[in-house]
């Protein structure tokens, strides 16, 4: 595998596949069904700076075209994460380990990473701006001077690469994406989820609202990857609608330095490994050269 590691402002993989955050929480449920080692780096669930419960129950549902999901943010908050969840991290985890993290106020994000900043076992930190299930009529990443605030703050923090991973549902990704880099972000990461409703059933006669990812939203990210990867001077990493080793491929293709396999693990936790192992491949190459 020596041939697909990489180096990602200053994030050693070595290889260009990732967990997105929230997919296996902080890896506990999954260490005994697959191995994580594998990956080249891991996003972990999102933690604020207090414990959520998240939203109640139903919280996912399938689509003909992907998953609405509207978990909410559940997490222990920041201080359990270090005395629980960090600890197995630092013991089962040996490759990069990326902590997401979000906040109910701008101010929260810093505070956050100030207090992780002195802890092992994290080698960088990806800012959730764009979560659709938390209720906020306007995410960080739809207002450019938001995020750059966020963004600044969380820079005088840290000298741990940061990712910024941004929303999809603005009318020009790349000058959130240039204000996220001029405010001090190292990567960005494209995209989140949709905002979305559904009918689950004849069943039921309220909707059920939450985040759409899945095939159906690769389209629109491979097009915000390409425009970002291309306008902006900052690596991207991809996400959105990856459930084959081909989507992988495009996401490389279209400006990604790295992808990130969201619902498609859901789906078939092989996937990562299988991209991986694709990538290494003369028919990989042969994608890439087309």
């Amino acid at each position: 595998m020596k041939k697909l590691s990489t180096q990602i402002a200053g994030l050693k993989l070595k290889n260009p596949v990732l967990l997105a955050s929230g997919i296996a929480s902080f890896g506990e449920e999954y260490f005994d069904l697959v191995n994580l080692n594998i990956l080249g780096g891991f996003i972990t669930k999102t933690i604020t700076f207090l414990p959520k419960k998240g939203n109640p129950p139903p919280r996912f549902f399938e689509t003909k075209s992907g998953i609405v999901n509207s978990i909410g943010l559940e997490n222990p908050g920041l201080e359990k994460f270090i005395s629980e969840k960090l600890v197995f991290i630092r013991k089962k985890f040996k490759i990069p380990v990326i902590v997401s993290v979000g906040g109910d106020t701008e101010d929260e994000y810093s505070r956050i990473v100030s207090r992780l900043d002195k802890e092992k076992g994290i080698s960088g930190f990806e800012l959730n701006l764009s979560c659709p299930n938390v209720g906020k009529k306007i995410l960080p990443s739809q207002d450019k001077k938001v995020a750059y605030r966020i963004i600044s703050s969380v820079r005088k923090a840290t000298s741990l690469p940061l990712i910024a991973k941004l929303s999809p549902l603005v009318s020009d990704i790349v000058s959130i994406a240039e204000s996220c880099k001029k405010a001090g972000a190292d990567i960005i990461s494209l995209i989140n989820s949709f905002p979305a409703m559904i009918y689950p059933s004849a069943k039921f006669n309220n909707p059920f609202s939450g985040g759409l990812s899945g095939p159906c939203i690769k389209p629109i990210a491979l097009r915000m990857v390409y425009e970002v990867s291309n306008s902006v001077k900052v690596p991207v990493i991809g996400c959105g609608g990856i459930y084959s080793c081909e989507d992988a491929i495009e996401f490389i293709k279209a400006g990604a330095k790295a992808v990130a396999v969201g619902s498609g693990f859901f789906r078939d936790p092989k996937l990562p490994e299988k991209i991986i192992k694709f990538l290494c491949s003369r028919k990989a190459n042969l994608c890439l050269n087309q």
